[in-house]
């Protein structure tokens, strides 16, 4: 079987980190092609966009759409027209009729879609979901804080609506809990604080239950300086969870437990090869359905304006 021949669109900051080095190292795909308006990538084809990439690669078997989200719609679309099998980077659309628009499309194309989770594929969460299987959970805790200007300095369009601010690194908790708990996760309350100037929210607290009713309370914020913070704690009737660095470190009872090396964007093309192999998507569209709660349900604050 010859190697997928894989375009990708948005060679930012993420792409050039994430991705790039990920596709090297996936047996079964090679990249022949990006289209970028301000950026080129070594070794391949260049083009400005994902028209003129489709124009001149005509023999492309999948596309990777690393744009903001606010973008993303009309570019899957195209690609998914076009016949081609198509990667998500995360959240999988600026709003959840958008990816329940393109999940129909990739079906009646008879072509891969898949939303591409990277935190679902942390070290520690499988082992995380196993041990949640087996225990009784009583609460759940999500703390999810870091610094937005270390992480996202001048992307203006991540303030602006569809951008998701404060929301674009909490999707990534929300990713990892409805992947640990297996089971619908509902909104009850939520409270957004947007900086005066801004559009997206810079702060969020929810609450939330299980299907089963167990509490889970997440705090997510955007102005943590020094150590950052990416934890997630399972409480069951005698025995905790702590699941830190993003998924990445796991403790249980207090005894660190070995989780093997990060490997996050590996993980998703693997899955990305195996979901194209068998013409099948996986269009999880969890995480971002409990956003699309929070800003339906949320009470909004305004907040002192926030420059980066």
């Amino acid at each position: 079987m010859t190697n997928i021949r894989l375009g990708l669109v948005g060679l930012g900051k993420i792409a050039r980190d994430q991705h790039l080095p990920a596709i090297a190292s996936t047996a079964g795909i090679d990249l022949v092609a990006v289209a970028s308006r301000n950026a080129t990538a070594e070794g391949v084809n260049n083009y400005h966009d994902l028209a003129a990439m489709l124009a001149g690669e005509p023999g492309l078997d999948a596309i990777v759409l690393c744009q903001p989200p606010q973008a993303r719609f009309d570019a899957a679309r195209m690609a998914l027209a076009a016949g081609k099998h198509v990667f998500l980077e995360k959240p999988p659309g600026a709003t959840v009729s958008e990816a329940q628009a393109l999940a129909a499309l990739a079906t009646q194309q008879g072509v891969t879609l898949f939303a591409g989770w990277h935190s679902r594929y942390a070290s520690a969460v499988a082992t995380a979901k196993s041990w949640a299987a087996t225990h009784t959970l009583k609460h759940v805790t999500i703390d999810w804080k870091e610094d937005v200007r270390h992480w996202h300095p001048g992307q203006d369009w991540i303030w602006e609506p569809g951008g998701f601010g404060v929301f674009d690194p909490g999707i990534n908790a929300l990713s990892i809990l409805t992947e640990v708990i297996g089971a619908p996760v509902r909104l009850i309350d939520a409270e957004l604080e947007t900086p005066a100037n801004r559009q997206a929210p810079i702060a969020a607290r929810l609450a939330m239950a299980t299907a089963g009713g167990v509490p889970i309370a997440a705090e997510f914020d955007w102005r943590q300086t020094g150590p950052q913070t990416w934890d997630i704690v399972l409480e069951a009737e005698s025995a905790t969870l702590r699941l830190s660095h993003g998924g990445n470190m796991l403790v249980i009872d207090n005894v660190p437990q070995d989780t093997g090396l990060e490997a996050e964007y590996p993980g998703l093309y693997r899955r990305f090869v195996d979901l194209i192999g068998s013409r099948e998507s996986d269009v999880d569209l969890a995480p971002l359905q409990i956003v699309a709660d929070a800003f339906l349900r949320g009470r909004s604050r305004s907040t002192e304006a926030f420059d980066d």
